[in-house]
């Protein structure tokens, strides 16, 4: 027979209520009781009622995330830091991977007395989850938010800062014709970097060429093809994200292209396979850990006081670049 609180307060001499209290860690019992609460139900080995518990408290102990994609090693390793991190906070972690706007905001995981608190790890609609999210008054953030003003609690990488590190780091190495194939248009992260390949370009009086891609290996390997039919391959590309970067090297390497000795590469990332193909990339490194340990710290004071949701600055971390096997100096820097 499954053991009850009433089981557990006859096992203790106590009343059901002191019980209660003991379960939810409330400050006003008696170290006395609350050590024969303990006792009893080891005795028992009661477990209490996750449903009952929370609904005590007031919390569910469960926070939502939705992500566009799983195909992004990246965004994967952001998740699991962030389930690790909520797991010393007794949360549990609620993943929705989000692929129409209109249903994600139907989804039973908006609803009220679903969640404490919502993540939204680069989110595409953003304004439309924002809106929702503060009409059912659920404690939200977001990270790499794509609204660069908008009024949220947000996690972001300076992805400007990165794009011009891995620019600058190609020009240094000696090289001036540096093309740079950027991300989607939706997202901020795109443009941020384009600006920062434009800003170091332009500092070293280089011409800048721009060519849209789509965060695939797919878009990086038709670009690069169509830079060796066209013979306008550059000495040193600059790509959006790792995907780009691996797909422009694999177009060029099928075409006769030496990696870095004819083409220097760098990417953005530090995908999980960066450094398990040869040669390995030279990238721009997000923080993940601070990304994760920052979101969980932001959203459960969110959700702890609520007054101070929408009055939370932002949080901007810094990348890192990575230098490795995809970048060298050009052949007449290297013939000097």
């Amino acid at each position: 027979m499954k053991v009850s609180i009433f089981d557990v307060a006859r096992k203790s001499g106590l009343s059901v209520v002191t019980v209660s209290r003991v379960i939810n860690n409330a400050g006003t019992v008696r170290e006395k009781n609350r050590a024969k609460v303990l006792q009893a139900m080891q005795a028992l080995n009661y477990h209490p009622n996750a449903a009952a518990r929370s609904l005590a408290r007031g919390k569910t102990g469960v926070i939502g995330i939705t992500i566009a994609t799983l195909n992004d090693s990246f965004l994967d390793a952001v998740v699991k830091e962030i389930n690790d991190r909520m797991k010393a906070h007794n949360y549990l972690l609620a993943l929705f991977i989000s692929d129409d706007e209109e249903s994600d905001l139907h989804h039973a995981i908006f609803q009220e007395d679903r969640v404490d608190g919502m993540i939204l790890l680069s989110p595409i609609h953003e304004v439309r989850y924002v809106e929702a999210l503060m009409r059912k008054q659920i404690p939200f953030i977001m990270i790499d938010n794509q609204q660069e003003d908008i009024v949220a609690p947000s996690v972001r990488v300076d992805n400007f800062q990165g794009g011009y590190w891995a620019t600058k780091h190609l020009i240094d190495l000696g090289h001036t014709d540096i093309a740079h194939i950027s991300g989607s248009t939706p997202f901020l992260s795109s443009k941020e970097r384009v600006a920062g390949y434009i800003q170091a370009m332009t500092e070293a009086n280089l011409h800048t060429r721009v060519v849209p891609g789509q965060f695939t290996i797919e878009s990086g390997y038709e670009i690069g093809e169509q830079w060796v039919h066209s013979a306008t391959v550059p000495t040193a590309v600059f790509a959006g994200d790792d995907m780009m970067a691996y797909g422009v090297m694999d177009a060029f390497k099928n075409n006769g292209l030496r990696i870095p000795t004819d083409v220097s590469v760098v990417g953005y990332d530090d995908q999980l396979f960066a450094t398990q193909l040869r040669p390995q990339l030279t990238t721009i490194r997000q923080p993940v850990e601070q990304i994760g340990g920052n979101a969980i710290e932001l959203l459960l004071r969110c959700i702890e006081d609520p007054e101070s949701h929408m009055s939370s600055k932002p949080i901007k971390l810094q990348p890192e670049l990575l230098i490795r096997q995809s970048t060298c100096p050009p052949i007449h820097a290297r013939q000097k």
